[in-house]
Order: structure tokens, then C-alpha cells, then sequence
């Protein structure tokens, strides 16, 4: 493709290939190829003049020039485009609706005759007087009817302008809720992106572990207990129970098994499945989370709901006010001016578009939040619980100590443990298998069926031997293996202050595993930060011993916590919480935590939690940085504030309004007017954002 240089100086290079020498899908294919290349900064092509404009720093441009040189119309792919892309196409097109149906709205009284303009505004009423006879015939009288109301009012009175007007006005506050929304969605399908790098590839030479990107329609791939189902596809063999709250909104898992169809986003929770392929990475029904997330009645905000129900309670008022200003004044324009006037537009308009625009803000910041509802819980909520392993400690713990028992070699209990975990996306699993991968212990798949026994650990058979590797509770209490001796020996002496994972086999324990698992960088700062914005109660919850969790307390600063707890006691103890009166927040990242995350008023999931502890949780962290509960906590308080500012300010604006009807200050179209405008207004600023890029606050 032959292209000019238009701008070349340091920094900033801008090409053209000449109007129309590529699509919109082949421009942002350029995009992110120019992208790739390191150095550069953005790139931005436009399909309509052939237009690429690149900023970068460093010795890049030779590299450009040469990329712009290798493009061919002729094998140039088209690309999806990617978030900024979509949210930039989305505000364009919003902003070129208002102007054309401004321009349209007061160019027809220049260009159109008052007769055919009647007809024009007759035509357009006819919708709203539609939706105001239903919702009678419903027996609602809600805004809907009092819209009808308004504009039938101006009929009467010959106004034809003031009708325009007010459908003009109610239109554009109607494609501006419908353009926050769709922003919101967009930005929750992005964040909702499957956070999943590889897959277990069914081959002849059995299970193959490949990146996802690999995978094509047709594949054969086995998901197992709590793993996240990547793609769509059909069940070819296996049964599970699949939870499949993503997609229906049902807690209850379903079962699965051959035939049945199965969707990405979903998680086996118990069960192991082979799955033919339907549709590759990226091509999923992942968006109907992010609309189930949006629409379901369930996940909204309570002080949403409210102010819903109110604004369709304050109807009959603004009905009972009009008719009362004509049997007072007899005066059927002072009575239009204060039917003009109503508080329910604006509250049931300005009110979802503050809790939607914060959803938003917040997957801006990496944060995703499932339902307007959880942010007002974490406005009030009181008491935070914290997993300890990979939540409040690192996310990547290492094998610090591994040793042998009853003649088993070192180097054979760390191969064979990493040949268990490496099945599960538990932090202290991946500690296991890098280990192993560190010291060049290949091991190669020599089991069949892994099972996965929740928070405790894993059994299999292993060369026609019985295989159990897990906690304490687990191999001892659960599997009645021998606590020996030297077992007891070992703990106080080698492994004093570190989590520790056993393996037996056989019926004997065959070695124990130290895992070192320091605290997150900064989480003690994070910790004092909470308890000074209203956390009373911050707890530790851990499987681990009392001599690793007491250690863990001590460096987080916290003074209350649970060692050796078990996942329905967790689950208990969140309960035992919320009887005595506490709103609680629980923080968790593994499929044991699952049942304590549900149990939670709202619950948080870390980056690298389990799929199943993504699934169940209402939010989750797309960052490793704990900060972001103080970010959320903050983002949710400033929620709360800017609603109860909105509620002020509509109660108090529109009754100087409806006053001014009354008595005659002002006529009905002008009320009609500020009222429409003071909607719109106070919706554009319920989308104002809180904070910056950093997370600080710019604005009240």
C-alpha cells in the first residue's frame, strides 16, 4: 500500500494511504499491530481519509515506516476493536443523534410550514399517549401517564411548540440514560473478559496443556472440579455439576453431561467434563453477563429500587397539585405550569445513571462490581473478613522446604505433588508446580480422575497407588493417615512458621511441603486504612496452623483471627456476624472460600482467586493491589453522597418550579423547559466521574 508522510517530527508520525484505502476492522487491525511494536504510545487510523496517526518515544520511527511498507489491502485482516474504540464510536454516535434531532427540532419551524409541523408533532405525541393509556389500563399511574398528561395539556391549549418542546426534551433524557447504559455494558463485557491463559487439550496422547488462544472450534478439552468453562461447546463425555449463576442468575449448579450444551463464564463445581469446542476465545456468550449483570431486578440498588417506587408514588401528587390549582384559580395554564413540574422524571432518571456510571468508574479503576447494590453495601458495611493465603499474603508463595519421609527421595515427593496440583489454580498449587518446574522434575501425567475434596485437598491414583495430598485436617483427621512422631517432630523444628501441605500414599504420609507465604506488599497499610474508614471488625480467617496464622496476624497488624478453620466454618462464622448486627464484606480467593463468599452482604475476589471464587463472588479485583478495597469503599461513599445531593436538589428545584406555575410567574412552557433541562443537567452530572487515574478524589 503506497501512503504519504503528512507530519514527521520527533514523537509523532501521521501517514495517509489515501480515502478509503482501508475498512474500519482493517484500521484497527493496523492499530494493534502498530501497537505491538515497543516505543509506541497510541496509534489511531481512520477507515474515511486513510489516515494513521502514531506518537511514540525512542528510536522507533525506521520501524514504522517499514510496518507502513509491508501492509497490503489484499491480505489486510479485519480486528475486532478493542474498548477505547468501542466507547469512542458509541459517544460519537450519541453526540451525533442530539445534533441531528436538535437541528431537526428547530430547523422545522424555519423550513416547515405550522401545518405540517401539527401534523409532524401529532404523529411523534402518539407514542407517548400509547404508553400513557397502557399503564391506565395497567391501573399505574406513573410517569408515563403524567408525560401523556403534559403534552394532551399543551394540545388543548393550542400549543403545539410547547408539545414539541417537552417530547424534544424527553427524548434526549431518554437517549442519554439508554447511552450510559450502553457504555456500562460495554465496559463490563471488556472487564468481564475470561481470565483464561490455558486449557487442557484432549489429544491421542492424552491431556495436553495449550494456551487458549490455540484452541479452535472442533477441539476436544477436559475441564475439571472447579475450573471456569473457557469456551462454548457441547458435552462429548463426563458429567458435572455446572454453576451457571453467570449466565441464568441461578445459584443452584445444573448437571451436565453428553449433549448438553455449555457456555464460557460458567464453572464446573463438581465433576469432570470433555467439551467440543463450539466457538474459539473471544467468541462467547460473554456479554449476556454483562446484560444480566445490567437488567436483573436483584443486583439493583436498593436506594434505586426506592427511588423508582417513589418517583412513581409522587405522580398522583403532581396530578392532585394541578387539579388543585384549578379548582383554586381557575386557571388552566397556571394548572398546565404545575402539571409541567414533576419530581419523578428526574429521580427515576438521575438516580440509575449515578449507580451505572459508578459500576463503570469502577471497572475503569480494574475494579468489577456485579450489581449497583453492592456498592451500597459497602457503603455501610461494618466488619471485613479476610482469607489469609493469596488474599492478605502474596499471591505467589514459594516451596521453601520439602522433606521426605519413610525412604521417599526429595526429589519424588515434589514431582509427584506438582503432578496433583498442577490441575488446580490455587496460589499454593502453583507454588508446588513452579518449584518443581525450577528444579527440572518433569512429571508427566501418570494418574487418572483427579479429585478435588473442597479446602482440604486432592486424592487420586497414582502408578495404581492412592495418592492424597492436602491439608492436615485432610490427610489426618479426614483420611485417618498416622500423625506420627516424627511428623510432630518435623512441624515444630523444620517447618515452624510456614504453611505446610502433606503427601501420602497408600494409607502413610510420604513427605511435607514448607510453603513460605509472606504478606502482600503494603496490606498492613491497607489494614490501618480500614479500620479508619469504618471497618470495627477486621478478621483473618486461615486453614493454616496457629503458629503461621499468629505470625500473619502480627505483620498485618490484625488483632482478631481464626487458625485451622475449615470452609464451612468460615461460612458459619460470616453468618454468626450478620446475626449480631453487622453488614460484612468478605474478601477470599480460593474455591474453599466459596461458601463464606456467598454467605458474605457482599463479597470481594482477588485477581487470582479460583474460577468458582470469581463466580460466586458480587466483586472482583482485576488488580493484585489490595489499595483498591480502599478505592471501593471510597468510590461507594461518594455514590451515596452524590445521591442524596440528587434527591435534595430535585425536591428542592422543582418545587420552586411548580410554585412559580401556581402562581404565575411563569408560563407552562417555560416550566416545562427548566424542568426538562434541570433533568438532563443533573443527569449528565450524576455521570460525572469521582476520582482520576490515580484513585484520588476530583470532585464532591
Amino acid at each position: 500500500m503506497r501512503y504519504s508522510i503528512i507530519c514527521d517530527r520527533p514523537g509523532k508520525l501521521r501517514v495517509r494511504f489515501g480515502q478509503y484505502a482501508f475498512d474500519k476492522g482493517q484500521g484497527w487491525d493496523i492499530e494493534k499491530r502498530l501497537q505491538q511494536i515497543s516505543g509506541v504510545l497510541s496509534a489511531e487510523a481512520t477507515s474515511s481519509n486513510g489516515g494513521v496517526l502514531v506518537r511514540y518515544e525512542g528510536d522507533v520511527r525506521k520501524m514504522l515506516l517499514d510496518e507502513f511498507s509491508s501492509l497490503r489491502r489484499d491480505s489486510l485482516p479485519a480486528a475486532e476493536p478493542s474498548e477505547s474504540e468501542k466507547l469512542k464510536e458509541e459517544n460519537s454516535k450519541f453526540l451525533t443523534m442530539v445534533a441531528k434531532r436538535a437541528a431537526w427540532h428547530y430547523g422545522k419551524r424555519i423550513f416547515l410550514p405550522a401545518g405540517i409541523r401539527h401534523l409532524i408533532t401529532l404523529g411523534k405525541a402518539a407514542k407517548y399517549f400509547y404508553r400513557g393509556l397502557d399503564a391506565l389500563m395497567s391501573g399505574r399511574l406513573n410517569v408515563d401517564v403524567l408525560d401523556a398528561s403534559a403534552i394532551a395539556s399543551a394540545f388543548i391549549q393550542n400549543s403545539f411548540d410547547t408539545a414539541s418542546s417537552i417530547m424534544f426534551l424527553l427524548g434526549i433524557t431518554d437517549a442519554l440514560e439508554e447511552h450510559t447504559r450502553k457504555q456500562t455494558i460495554s465496559a463490563l463485557e471488556g472487564s468481564l473478559a475470561l481470565q483464561v491463559e490455558n486449557v487442557w487439550l484432549v489429544t491421542d496422547d492424552g491431556d495436553v496443556r495449550v494456551p487458549i488462544r490455540n484452541v479452535q472450534p472442533g477441539d476436544l478439552i477436559r475441564v475439571q472440579d472447579g475450573a471456569m468453562i473457557p469456551v462454548d461447546g457441547t458435552v462429548c463425555s463426563g458429567e458435572a455439576m455446572v454453576n451457571e449463576a453467570s449466565l441464568t442468575g441461578e445459584s443452584a449448579a445444573v448437571r451436565r453431561a453428553k449433549d448438553h450444551t455449555v457456555y464460557a463464564g460458567t464453572v464446573v463445581e463438581e465433576g469432570n467434563i470433555v467439551i467440543s469446542v463450539r466457538n474459539g476465545a473471544g467468541q462467547s456468550r460473554i456479554h449476556d453477563i454483562a446484560r444480566m449483570i445490567d437488567e436483573s431486578e436483584n443486583l439493583k440498588a436498593g436506594v434505586q429500587s426506592r427511588a423508582e417506587e417513589l418517583a412513581d408514588s409522587i405522580v398522583p401528587f403532581s396530578f392532585a397539585v394541578a387539579a388543585a390549582t384549578l379548582l383554586v384559580t381557575g386557571s388552566t395554564v397556571k394548572a398546565m405550569s404545575a402539571l409541567m413540574v414533576d419530581y419523578s422524571c428526574a429521580l427515576k432518571l438521575s438516580i440509575p445513571i449515578a449507580v451505572v456510571s459508578a459500576m463503570k468508574e469502577a471497572t475503569d479503576h480494574r475494579i468489577l462490581v456485579k450489581g449497583g447494590k453492592f456498592l451500597e453495601i459497602f457503603d455501610s458495611a461494618d466488619a471485613i473478613v479476610f482469607d489469609k493465603t493469596g488474599t492478605l499474603t502474596s499471591a505467589s508463595p514459594k516451596v521453601v522446604k520439602v522433606i521426605p519421609l519413610e525412604g521417599w527421595k526429595r526429589e519424588d515427593v515434589l514431582r509427584d505433588a506438582a503432578c496433583l496440583e498442577e490441575h488446580f489454580p490455587h496460589s499454593v498449587a502453583r507454588a508446588i508446580v513452579n518449584k518443581a518446574a525450577e528444579e527440572n522434575l518433569i512429571h508427566e501425567e501418570e494418574h487418572a480422575t483427579v479429585e478435588y475434596v473442597v479446602a482440604h485437598g486432592i486424592s487420586t491414583k497414582l502408578r495404581d497407588k492412592h495418592a492424597k495430598i492436602g491439608s492436615a485436617h485432610y490427610i489426618f483427621e479426614d483420611e485417618k493417615i498416622p500423625y506420627t512422631d516424627e511428623i510432630r517432630s518435623m512441624e515444630e523444628n523444620e517447618m515452624k512458621g510456614l504453611s505446610v501441605i502433606y503427601f501420602a500414599v497408600d494409607g502413610r504420609a510420604v513427605g511435607l511441603i514448607g510453603i513460605e507465604d509472606p504478606v502482600r506488599d503494603g496490606a498492613a497499610e491497607t489494614i490501618s486504612m480500614l479500620r479508619k474508614t469504618g471497618f470495627r471488625h477486621i478478621l483473618m480467617l486461615t486453614g493454616d496452623g496457629e503458629d503461621a496464622a499468629k505470625k500473619a496476624a502480627n505483620e498485618l497488624g490484625i488483632t482478631e483471627y481464626r487458625s485451622q478453620v475449615l470452609p464451612e466454618d468460615k461460612a458459619e462464622i460470616i453468618s454468626a456476624l450478620k446475626a449480631d448486627g453487622h453488614k460484612v464484606i468478605m474478601v477470599g480467593d480460593g474455591i474453599n472460600d466459596s461458601p463464606a463468599l456467598a454467605a458474605a452482604d457482599a463479597s470481594i475476589a482477588m485477581r487470582d482467586a479460583s474460577d468458582l471464587a470469581r463466580q460466586v463472588a458480587d466483586i472482583t479485583l482485576l488488580s493484585e493491589d489490595l489499595n483498591d478495597i480502599l478505592l471501593l469503599k471510597e468510590l461507594s461513599r461518594l455514590l451515596m453522597q452524590r445521591i442524596h445531593k440528587n434527591y435534595r436538589f430535585i425536591l428542592g428545584f422543582n418545587t420552586l418550579l411548580m410554585a412559580a406555575g401556581i402562581t404565575g410567574l411563569m408560563t407552562a412552557g417555560t416550566t416545562s423547559l427548566l424542568h426538562n433541562l434541570s433533568t438532563m443537567a443533573i443527569s449528565v452530572a450524576s455521570t460525572r466521574l469521582y476520582l482520576d487515574k490515580e484513585g484520588k478524589l476530583i470532585l464532591i
